[in-house]
């Protein structure tokens, strides 16, 4: 199967107030629990405007596209990911789709880790670094 073959799985890298926002999903991918809000890109639609989609469907938060992060395959899922860094326009972060969605959190430079374990994607974890850490 080529990469372009593969449906394309857009995830909104969302920042606010020094934290960025993970899901823990209701059903987990793999050894996968806590992800960035996303899911599939639907036809005619942009990865961009996924990310949005995505992140009002599952949180519940109004945000808007500022950058692309890259794409690639999932190391462990195998799937074709695109990353989209996002800021918040409005709303409160909340599991807004339970079926998808079991627990929201705002999470801390420091605990990415600990949510994170086997590290973000190298681009996503350079544009974290930026963001959340003092300059």
């Amino acid at each position: 199967m080529q990469m372009n073959d593969l449906p394309l799985v857009s995830m909104a890298v969302v920042v606010e107030g020094g934290r960025v926002l993970l899901i823990r999903r209701s059903v987990r991918e793999g050894d996968l629990s806590w992800a960035f809000p996303g899911g599939v890109v639907e036809a005619g639609e942009s990865a961009a405007e996924a990310a949005v989609r995505e992140t009002l469907e599952e949180t519940g938060l109004t945000v808007r596209a500022v950058r692309a992060l890259g794409e690639r395959l999932h190391p462990d899922t195998g799937r074709l990911m695109a990353y989209t860094a996002c800021h918040v326009m409005g709303g409160a972060a909340r599991a807004a789709s339970p079926r998808e969605v079991s627990a929201v959190s705002w999470v801390g430079h420091g605990e990415l880790a600990r949510y994170v374990p086997r590290g973000l994607y190298p681009p996503v974890q350079a544009y974290l670094d930026d963001v959340l850490l003092p300059h």
